[in-house]
């Protein structure tokens, strides 16, 4: 499985539903709401790289409300107890 981070610029007036929408997509998994430069982050769960450019050209660039994306390819995940377990060698 292929996790992707899209950065999504969306209207200032609709980015409420410009995030259900996009939550709504086939192979997105999570969308969130940001402070800051970006509006909204979504996280896609594919299976391949050709699944990505789908998800991202033909649906979520398509739904009203998006303006921009940046798409960025995870290649591991961390979770705390990971980064903690590193942090304890020989403890």
């Amino acid at each position: 499985m292929i996790t992707v981070i899209v950065h999504i610029h969306a209207d200032a007036h609709s980015i409420p539903e410009t995030a259900q929408e996009v939550a709504d997509l086939p192979g997105v998994t999570e969308v969130y709401s940001c402070a800051g430069d970006i509006d909204l982050i979504a996280i896609i769960r594919v299976r391949s790289h050709e699944d990505i450019a789908h998800v991202v050209t033909e649906r979520i660039a398509k739904v009203p409300g998006v303006q921009t994306t940046r798409t960025h390819i995870a290649f591991k995940s961390y979770a705390r107890a990971d980064v903690e377990a590193g942090f304890s060698i020989g403890e």
